[in-house]
């Protein structure tokens, strides 16, 4: 343990989860314990409206926060270099530039690493696809939408086998039909959607819903074609080869499919700075936690969001994982607040986070909102709706959690938002 007076909180990354634990474990730990935030880059990023950034309803000035500032201004450390190697037997963590924090807690909010080595052709480095998983990918994926709509053609969008957050592939498909139509140019692009899911509108959580109804009606509306159960087999410039698969696991057709613009994305792991850690993750690199966030066998390590490992619902024909939703991170932010407090009193830790899913899932013009609680069926309340209003409340939540990102708060939005909805729809918990 750290031999400084006051035990030493160390925090792995800054996104979406990493960010606003870093706020609420100071608002909840005060000045009991000292806090270090390490991430990778000095900006956060508010990933959910990189699919605007791809289509250029946004800048990157927009959507992000220069981070040094914010956590000074709240006394919290930062590290922008990011980590090299967690040494959890001796409750280091090695940074990228050599030097080594001694931790006494360490909640790892990494989120993943993005798998798009796994096939062939995958990805905006070195294959032919593009992505919205990070502001970088996303202003990539805006000059290759403005190349093609100076020279339309097919397009394809949709998630890779293994990939377990969906809601994004929707939402760009639906986003680029909108800004094509704006356009003019939507009758000259063929659009396909290929996911793994065993039918549309399963997003990883079987439904939730009539997530099906809707989201099958939202395509055929658009003209945009669908193939589910698929497994893309490889990727090279202008052609995607899918193999479509039977509900009993065998091959029932071969697709190869020509594009002149693809966004698809990747199935996520574990990041390198904790993969192979025996008794810390899975084979796929995501971090085991109990109900209380924390690791069964390194008792002072907790977890939160994405790197999280969750099974799969059940066996599907194509692998498909589960989502780890903003409410869901959400929850386990506060849980891990309050855990660290009854740590620093000597308790044992008590607060479990409830799995719920909120999803606000923009189409540009319109959108479909689902709430399920709890994530995994079956369930309490099982709703979604679609409407403008979807859309104008995306824009409200972007707005909201960035200014609250800027000044160093906490951000309970989803609880808040769950109420609302369940109170204004008559939602029987």
């Amino acid at each position: 343990m750290n031999s400084a007076a006051r035990p030493h909180i160390v925090i792995l990354g800054a996104g979406l989860g990493g960010s606003v634990a870093a706020f609420e474990i100071k608002d909840a730990v005060r000045d009991r314990a000292d806090i270090t935030v390490v991430n990778k880059g000095s900006a956060f990023q508010f990933v959910p409206s990189n699919p605007w950034v791809a289509v250029g309803w946004r800048k990157r000035g927009a959507v992000e926060v220069e981070l040094a500032p914010v956590m000074k201004k709240r006394g919290i450390a930062f590290v922008d270099c990011g980590a090299r190697q967690v040494r959890p037997g001796d409750n280091q963590v090695e940074l990228a530039d050599g030097r080594v924090l001694t931790y006494d807690y360490l909640v790892i909010a990494t989120g993943p690493e993005l798998a798009f080595d796994e096939i062939q052709g995958l990805g905006p480095h070195t294959g032919f696809t593009q992505s919205v998983c990070h502001i970088d990918h996303a202003e990539a994926a805006a000059a290759a939408f403005d190349a093609l709509a100076a020279n339309p053609g097919p397009v394809i969008i949709g998630a890779v086998q293994g990939a377990s957050c969906f809601g994004p592939a929707y939402e760009f498909a639906f986003i680029l039909d909108t800004e094509l139509r704006r356009r003019k140019i939507r009758d000259r692009v063929p659009m396909t959607y290929v996911t793994p899911e065993p039918y549309i509108g399963h997003m990883g959580l079987d439904g939730v819903g009539d997530t099906k109804g809707l989201l099958e009606s939202e395509l055929r509306q658009r003209h945009i074609k669908w193939i589910t159960n698929a497994k893309v087999a490889s990727v090279e410039s202008g052609m995607m080869h899918v193999e479509e698969v039977a509900e009993d696991g065998a091959l029932k057709a071969k697709h190869d499919l020509p594009f002149v613009y693809s966004m698809m994305l990747p199935a996520f792991r574990g990041v390198e700075a904790v993969r192979g850690i025996e008794g810390l993750v899975n084979p796929r690199g995501f971090i085991l936690a109990d109900k209380h966030q924390r690791n069964p066998t390194f008792k002072n390590i907790y977890s939160l969001g994405v790197c999280v490992a969750i099974p799969p619902l059940g066996p599907t024909p194509v692998p498909v994982g589960v989502p780890k939703t903003g409410f869901m991170i959400e929850s386990m932010v506060t849980a891990i607040a309050h855990n660290l407090v009854q740590e620093l009193d000597g308790q044992a830790p008590t607060n479990e986070a409830t799995w719920n899913a909120l999803c606000l899932a923009d189409f540009g013009d319109g959108g479909v909102a689902f709430f399920a609680q709890p994530q995994i069926p079956p369930r309490n309340i099982n709703w979604a709706a679609s409407g403008k209003w979807v859309h104008l409340a995306k824009i409200g939540f972007e707005k909201y959690f960035i200014s609250k990102v800027r000044r160093g708060e906490s951000v309970p939005f989803y609880e808040r938002m769950a109420l609302d909805l369940i109170g204004a729809h008559k939602l029987k918990p």
